[in-house]
């Protein structure tokens, strides 16, 4: 399991956040909360990808989710330490070394904070959409069914297909992939794995769906250059799939 160059690519994002931060028993999180009447039994947790929540590009889609109707939590599993804008244009780092201090041991025990907190607050479902390194806690938390239903876009860390024969055999949550033409973390022969193994061999079921963007590269949903018709395109078609996805199974 690894990242790939473009995980730490992208574009910052134009847009004046609506949310805000708030300490969820003692972790830092960027709330989206909708504006009318929802339902406060359901919440959707976002999972960031290296650049954690403090990126605006993070903080613009939390606050899209919650127009639409969900309170939605991003989580600073980093602990306020992700990688840096300044990668973006080329800024040096050593991932596998970032990695190796943001690993399971490190993380997870911050999400399960967040999640015992709001299960106090009264949320009895939860539904996680994940990217990049985020997708990875979207396949755990849905492997012990902590969550009722799960959205990854261009997902990294996951082993195929052992990752994919897990998540049939223990997950009862819905899956929705977001996926693209240029992904070295989740390439097109891991794409047709998933459809075997999850859709039975089709690209769309019932409780499981692949979303396919062509011409738009790992990175697309969140840091993706919206100048490019394509990649806005898929930015916005991956965004609606995943609301309709929340809509319809959470």
């Amino acid at each position: 399991m690894s990242l790939c160059s473009d995980c730490v690519k992208g574009v910052r994002h134009k847009g004046t956040p609506e949310g805000k931060f708030e300490f969820i028993r003692g972790v830092r999180c960027y709330v989206g909360t909708p504006s009318g009447e929802y339902n406060k039994e359901k919440a959707v947790l976002f999972l960031p990808d290296v650049f954690g929540i403090d990126l605006i590009n993070a903080q613009l889609l939390v606050d899209n989710f919650a127009r639409n109707g969900f309170k939605t939590i991003a989580i600073d599993y980093f602990n306020g330490n992700p990688l840096q804008e300044d990668a973006f244009a080329g800024g040096k780092y050593d991932i596998p070394a970032w990695l190796a201090k943001h690993g399971n041991d490190q993380t997870r025990p911050i999400v399960d904070k967040v999640i015992s907190a709001l299960k106090e607050q009264g949320v009895k479902d939860f539904g996680t959409t994940g990217y990049c390194f985020g997708a990875r806690y979207g396949f755990d938390l849905a492997f012990e069914n902590i969550s009722k239903v799960t959205v990854v876009s261009h997902p990294s860390l996951l082993e195929v297909p052992e990752d994919l024969q897990k998540y049939k055999k223990l997950s009862q949550a819905p899956l929705l992939i977001n996926s693209c033409t240029v992904d070295e973390t989740f390439p097109r022969d891991s794409q047709a794995e998933a459809d075997r193994i999850l859709g039975n061999g089709e690209q769309f079921t019932e409780t499981y769906r692949r979303e396919y963007f062509e011409g738009c590269t790992h990175g697309f949903t969140l840091r993706g250059d919206l100048s490019q018709p394509e990649v806005k395109a898929g930015r916005e078609g991956s965004f609606k799939a995943s609301v309709l996805f929340f809509k319809k199974y959470l």
